[in-house]
């Protein structure tokens, strides 16, 4: 037996009080005259035995009366096996798991609301001098601090389901740094959750001090389909054509699913995509097409049909297709003519032409595409502003000149890096073969073996091949050396010709079925796809060209829930905003500015972690977080705040020395009413 507030022992100390008392306390006796006294001897011997006795066991019952109520203010306990009680002031977390799993089932009630209700009791079972925090999967700031008892109890009532997921040592992290804001001397955390396996990676906590409890609930187990992600085959979907989306669907249930109804909202039209069947725990790759009729910001919903797991059977996404292809030609004063008529002839493209000399280095990030064309030499201050477009995420083209200065051909290419210039080499060369593989040519020509005509040249630079710059060949000469090349910088794309841009040496401009639509595609790719949507959680960072110059523009998201304004950085022609956790609910959120037009638009979707329905038993998680972990069942409502007491204070043995104090102090009544001396 251990005492919880051993000070308060010294009070045993006023046991001398009464015993004091008795032996100081004479009683006035009054005169009577008698007669004669011969007969009362006996009697008053008799008697003064008796009142001796009962004044003996008034006293006793005084004392252990007395004693009861000190032992019960020390509080004394028997500790719970293989734990030491905390004596002190707490600083007491409790971790409520408020994600979609907790909306699931036991055969009570929603796991949310069984949960809200342990976490009532938790909070009872502690005084009102501990402090309290009270965490749930949004991260709040009210969150983030110790409060009082009532406030906290307060606080539970409001918890409802939320879409933010977190692993368990994420908010095992915030109890820990918000407990350390407190003076308690003891700390307890308590995580009252569904474990699943997807977001459970407890280890048994480094700081030994700290006691950490886990109230595992079971739900009942449900079936559950979700459309896992999408994705367009291309790296840019392009206008006019059947583009192919890629849909992935997961089923996370232990037997195979038939007649999942897959669906494409798209313009204001739902259209049935078909109907899949998919195997226990795999999933299904399942293709789409959208057909684009117009340019600008585009939003499509898939749906599925699935149920009593809701929230993952819609997915949203959205893609940008230019208005207008932004290209521009830096040359040495000269413009090339069938260049100029390439890009002039085709409404897409906005074309701007340039001389080296007079070029406006602000305007290179608006560019989908540089050409770089009759330049002998590329310039320090040039080649440096072209290497940090093509960093950032723009598409260069070189098309380096008969008389090139192979040595500042050599220093801009190196800045990349890319493979070098050799020595002008004058024979005739034909290309025949196009890769129709990569980005630029695929699904450009509709018939691959039919007769096409393919460009010749009449001397080129042969191109080294380092193996470090990873060359991707988009055409080649029959020789098998490159005639144009790829490299991935980065984000963005550096397109190499090996022959320069004169018609005298190169018909490649002339021949437009080749020509045209390489320029398109080369201006709409990107080494980096912009993502088709986000994970409402992740706090993911969203990159999108700024609109105008100025910087005191405010940017604000508007979605389903409202509106709010994210974190903002400029660098150079781009903006990055930063969410902070903001967004709300699952939908198309559109960018305003100030005229509150829409110049963007982005899909977020909620976090599929939740959606693999698989939890840890309570004898896998007891083997996975180790002993010094204590794992209480919270199944039984009956017992459990008794097993919360027990646990926090071991068996309280107090109520026992009230019970002493009265039962003594009924002794001591009963002795002076009914014994008569």
């Amino acid at each position: 037996m251990q005492f919880l507030y051993p000070s308060f022992l010294w009070a045993l100390a006023l046991l001398a009080v009464p015993i004091i008392i008795h032996l100081f306390y004479f009683r006035r006796f009054r005169k009577v005259y008698f007669s004669n006294v011969k007969f009362l001897k006996e009697v008053k011997e008799e008697t003064s035995m008796r009142s001796r006795l009962r004044n003996l066991l008034v006293l006793l019952a005084r004392c252990l009366a007395l004693a009861g109520l000190v032992f019960a203010f020390a509080q004394p306990f028997l500790p719970a096996e293989n734990q030491n009680v905390l004596r002190g002031r707490k600083s007491v977390s409790v971790y409520v798991d408020n994600s979609f799993s907790m909306g699931a089932e036991n055969d009570r009630a929603p796991l949310l609301e069984v949960a809200k209700d342990r976490a009532r009791e938790v909070i009872n079972a502690y005084g009102v001098e501990d402090r309290f925090q009270l965490l749930t999967n949004e991260f709040a700031g009210r969150q983030q601090r110790l409060l009082g008892k009532e406030e906290v109890l307060t606080l539970i009532d409001e918890i409802k389901v939320s879409p933010a997921s977190r692993s368990l040592s994420q908010a095992l992290d915030r109890q820990i740094n918000t407990m350390n804001q407190g003076s308690a001397p003891n700390r307890v955390a308590y995580q009252i959750s569904d474990f699943q396996r997807s977001v459970t990676d407890l280890n048994a906590p480094e700081d030994t001090s700290l006691q950490l409890n886990l109230l595992p609930l079971q739900a009942v187990r449900e079936r559950n389909v979700s459309i896992d992600s999408a994705w367009f085959e291309a790296p840019i979907p392009q206008l006019n054509q059947n583009n192919l989306l890629l849909v992935r669907v997961r089923n996370h249930s232990d037997e195979d699913l038939d007649n999942i109804r897959l669906s494409l909202r798209y313009d204001g039209q739902t259209k049935p995509e078909g109907i899949l069947s998919i195997p226990a725990n795999s999933y299904v790759l399942d293709s789409v097409f959208i057909n684009i009729s117009k340019a600008g910001v585009g939003k499509a919903e898939l749906q599925i049909t699935d149920y009593p797991i809701q929230f993952d059977d819609r997915y949203f996404l959205t893609f940008n297709i230019l208005e207008k292809v932004k290209v521009l030609n830096i040359n040495n004063g000269n413009q090339d003519r069938n260049l100029a008529a390439a890009l002039r002839g085709l409404s897409i493209f906005e074309a701007d032409f340039s001389s080296d000399r007079q070029l406006d280095y602000g305007s290179l990030g608006e560019q989908q595409l540089i050409i770089l064309s009759q330049l002998p030499e590329v310039s320090s201050g040039l080649a440096a502003r072209l290497t940090e477009y093509v960093r950032n995420g723009g598409n260069l083209l070189v098309f380096p000149p008969r008389a090139a200065n192979l040595n500042s051909y050599r220093n801009f290419l190196n800045n990349f890096p890319a493979d070098e210039l050799g020595t002008f080499d004058q024979n005739a060369r034909e290309v025949d073969y196009i890769n129709t593989s990569e980005f630029v040519f695929k699904d450009v020509f509709d018939n691959r073996r039919a007769a096409l005509r393919l460009p010749t040249t009449q001397g080129n630079f042969p191109l080294s091949r380092f193996g470090s710059r990873r060359q991707e060949a988009l055409l080649r000469y029959r020789d098998g050396s490159t005639a144009l090349a790829k490299y991935n910088i980065d984000q963005g794309n550096l397109y190499l010709s090996a022959a320069p841009l004169d018609n005298e040496l190169s018909n490649l401009s002339l021949n437009a079925e080749v020509f045209i639509p390489m320029l398109y595609k080369m201006a709409i790719s990107t080494g980096k796809r912009r993502p088709v949507a986000y994970t409402i959680g992740n706090d993911e960072v969203i990159e999108t060209p700024r609109r105008q110059a100025t910087a005191e523009l405010v940017y604000r998201l508007s979605g389903p829930e409202g509106e709010f304004i994210p974190g903002q950085r400029i660098i150079g022609n781009r903006i990055f905003l930063s969410l902070d956790n903001q967004v709300p609910a699952a939908g198309f959120y559109d960018l305003l500015l100030q005229d509150d037009e829409a110049s963007d638009a982005f899909a977020f979707n909620y976090s599929r972690d939740e959606s693999q329905l698989d939890y840890y038993s309570p004898d896998e998680l007891q083997e996975l977080v180790g002993q010094r972990v204590n794992l209480i069942e919270a199944d039984n409502e009956a017992a459990f705040a008794a097993q919360i007491e027990t646990g926090s204070q071991g068996t309280p043995l107090w109520r026992y020395g009230i019970w002493a104090a009265l039962l003594f102090l009924l002794v001591e009544v009963l002795l002076l009413r009914f014994w008569k001396t």
